[in-house]
């Protein structure tokens, strides 16, 4: 690692973009001891006050405070090395989002180490990457998180009671309901997905049973005649409703399927007024169901 002054790098006929006279030029800020850049930090952060927003100046200074504490980043990043979800890289990745937060909003006035500020920024970030990608279907926010409390309060409670704690007990170490509690275990299992081509577990299998089926293979369906019958069943009060003609000509229609020319001939009205008639049952029929709904 090489600290000219932008005075000496112009001095050598090599001008650097965004050096200024204030500032050292730093080259490969990135490999900078991390002592070396918490020293260097102060200075340029004392600079970037004053430096006019989207200025070169202010662009390298900022860019320069970002790669110098990048060892910030990958020393958070370890902690989460072995979470399971995510490579290294993009761990890494979203930890920087949060060191640029931390620089951005960094007020040296404050007079704290910009170590002691940036770190709950980028670990915070990366806690937010596992938090929103780590469920393998969508639970709410407040679901995550009661996960973590449940998690803690089942391995602070074991501890204790020798044994699994019971749902009374965690509702009321947590202070929460036991139907909260509940709903936080089941929402715990969003949390992972094991694949529907995995093996059934046949360990316990017994003659004729069929052994080494995938999930997928021993699912169920719907059934379509299910959707029928409920149809049918949520129909039937709705068709009590209407008066006997109206019901007569329900059965002509749809029971035995006759047209609206023999229905008017059968009760000696229109064609027309057949029509207006159904549609206006059919209407009345459909509300009803959508309501049922």
């Amino acid at each position: 690692m090489t600290v000219h002054s932008a005075q000496t790098a112009q001095t050598a006929g090599t001008e650097r973009a965004g050096a200024t006279e204030e500032l050292p030029w730093i080259e490969e800020a990135g490999k900078i001891a991390p002592m070396d850049a918490r020293r260097l930090s102060r200075l340029f952060f004392d600079r970037l006050q004053v430096l006019e927003e989207g200025t070169h100046e202010y662009q390298y200074a900022r860019n320069t405070l970002i790669e110098m504490n990048l060892s910030l980043v990958r020393f958070a990043a370890n902690r989460f090395r072995n979470r399971g979800s995510g490579d290294m890289e993009d761990i890494i990745q979203v930890g920087t989002i949060g060191l640029i937060k931390a620089i951005d909003r960094f007020d040296l006035s404050r007079e704290v180490e910009f170590t002691s500020f940036a770190v709950p920024y980028i670990v915070g970030e990366i806690k937010r990457f596992f938090r929103d990608t780590s469920w393998a279907v969508h639970v709410p926010r407040r679901l995550q998180e009661l996960r973590v409390d449940l998690a803690k309060a089942k391995e602070s409670l074991a501890g204790d009671l020798d044994r699994d704690p019971t749902v009374q007990e965690l509702a009321e170490d947590l202070g929460i309901t036991e139907s909260e509690v509940t709903e936080g275990i089941v929402a715990s299992n969003g949390y992972t997905a094991g694949s529907l081509d995995m093996p059934t577990d046949t360990a316990e299998a017994g003659p004729g049973q069929n052994a080494g089926r995938t999930f997928a293979e021993v699912l169920g369906e719907p059934d379509p005649a299910m959707e029928t019958v409920e149809n049918l069943h949520a129909l039937a009060p709705l068709l009590g409703e209407l008066d006997e003609r109206e019901r007569r000509i329900i059965d002509m229609r749809f029971g035995q399927e006759m047209t609206q020319a023999q229905i008017g001939a059968e009760l000696g009205i229109s064609q027309m007024h057949v029509s207006r008639l159904l549609s206006r049952m059919l209407g009345k029929l459909r509300s009803g169901m959508l309501a049922h709904e």
